[in-house]
């Protein structure tokens, strides 16, 4: 009776005062911070567009863009302890939660459907190519980068994920150098070398094939492995996070000292995200305007920038209506129809809010009152769901990085692509269900595959929307 009563109250209020009902339900933090960088890109738009064309000198770009790198600093600051304290901070909590059969059935179909969502959106932007949008065959050229073979780009893979020191790989990566043999300054050949002729020397026809064979064969090369470049090693950082959280894990009581320790530095890093995230409208708004002024053709860029954001639109919407629904249809041998209905509030909260864990206890629910599925199950899958199941932000983060690479003519040979897949796995898994934390996490993949982080400018402008 004393519910009835209460709610017949709330829904009085509501009917008298309609505006303190919006401002306790819409006007939230979050979406108070969504409604500023919105302003900051639109306000960013605006001050490129006005200022292009102006004479602008490089210097007179730099201090435009300066608050913007600001922002970007203080983000790349958050990648190290939030790829570690996440990491180890949800695997060690995920080990202590799976029991038998079901919990590993769970993680692997959960670990299944991320990779997939990474797959097809690599798939997506190599068939679309929205980086390459509007551009002629000479803007189609491919940079060169260092040269590489396939081989040595596997191997230096497999060593970055065991580093020999944690410390240096927070600040060191490595790599194999190839030596080509148009880098080496030879000494004049001496007279025997060449033959004479009427009119000038030429070299011996076999010397210029065996020349030809060793510039078109880089296995023939001279190398130096375990050169060392500035960076984070993500790979071995990701690696090394997940065994540590796992054994964590299992120690049971013994770990949970450490287990505390990393749960409490993991939401400490998630709440100076948030602080920072705060300042994201005024470092938005002018990356985008000194991005724009620094432009050589905005219009071209602003419909590779809608290519873009069209892919991964794309992408999202096979992945969520189709394959996802073909596996229900494959084990359950059921009409996903239904299923979307019995947990369309959950979806439309995830719209709202950008957020799975917000989304948790409204997903729980639909499942167990419109779905009737045992509630030992859904309390039990979901929350793990809402902690590694990140579909949506690894595709996302997988397209957003090829795309980046497209823009500056980079070509992403076949072991770049599974770094790309394992650390946009990683870092959906990171992101842990938080509103803003996949832009920070997206450093993390740039810095594995080695692209320039300032280019995520180009992101931040469509990021809020997507």
């Amino acid at each position: 009776m004393s519910n009835d009563v209460s709610k017949n109250t709330a829904s009085a209020v509501v009917e008298r005062n309609p505006t303190a009902w919006m401002k306790k339900n819409l006007l939230t933090k979050e979406n108070l911070l969504l409604l500023l960088i919105v302003i900051g890109v639109v306000a960013g738009v605006c001050l490129g567009v006005g200022l292009y064309g102006k004479g602008l000198s490089k210097r007179d770009i730099m201090y435009l863009g300066f608050l913007g790198e600001v922002f970007l600093r203080m983000l790349t600051a958050l990648i190290l302890p939030l790829i570690i304290a996440s990491l180890i901070s949800g695997l060690a909590a995920l080990d202590s939660k799976l029991s038998g059969h079901v919990g590993w059935v769970t993680v692997l179909y959960y670990m299944s459907t991320t990779f997939s969502a990474v797959f097809l959106g690599i798939g997506m932007v190599f068939a679309i190519r929205p980086g390459e949008y509007g551009a002629n065959d000479d803007e189609n050229r491919k940079k060169g980068g260092r040269p590489s073979t396939v081989a040595d780009t596997f191997l230096d893979l497999i060593r970055s994920m065991f580093p020999s020191n944690l410390v240096e790989a927070c600040m060191k990566k490595e790599y194999t150098e190839l030596i080509s043999p148009m880098m080496i300054s030879a000494e004049p050949e001496p007279e025997p070398e060449f033959a004479w002729n009427s009119t000038n020397y030429t070299i011996p026809e076999q010397k210029i094939a065996q020349y030809k064979n060793d510039i078109d064969d880089p296995y023939t090369w001279d190398f130096t492995p375990n050169v060392q470049a500035n960076g984070m090693n993500i790979m071995g950082l990701v690696v090394f996070s997940v065994a540590f959280g796992i054994i964590i894990g299992r120690m049971g009581e013994k770990g949970r000292p450490l287990k505390e320790f990393f749960d409490a530095l993991s939401e400490a890093v998630m709440l100076l995200v948030h602080v920072v995230m705060w300042f994201s409208p005024v470092g938005i708004c002018f990356l985008i305007a000194a991005k724009i002024v620094a432009m050589d053709d905005p219009e071209q860029m602003f419909g590779r920038i809608g290519m873009y954001m069209a892919t991964v639109v794309a992408g999202l919407s096979i992945h969520s209506f189709i394959i996802l629904p073909l596996i229900y249809i494959v084990f359950t041998r059921k009409n996903p129809l239904m299923h979307f209905l019995a947990v369309a509030q959950a979806l439309l909260t995830a719209v709202g809010t950008a957020s799975s864990a917000a989304t948790l206890p409204i997903t729980i629910a639909n499942l167990e009152d419109n779905r009737h599925i045992d509630s030992r199950v859904t309390r039990f899958v979901l929350p793990i769901g809402a902690t590694i199941n990140m579909d949506g932000t690894a595709l996302y983060e997988a397209v957003a990085v090829l795309f980046i690479a497209q823009v500056n003519g980079v070509s992403l040979d076949a072991g770049k692509i599974i770094a790309l897949s394992i650390t946009a796995t990683a870092a959906s898994i990171g992101a842990a269900g938080i509103p803003q934390a996949g832009l920070v996490t997206m450093y993390m993949v740039l810095t594995a595959v080695g692209l320039p982080v300032n280019d995520i400018s180009l992101i931040l402008s469509v990021d809020w929307l997507l």
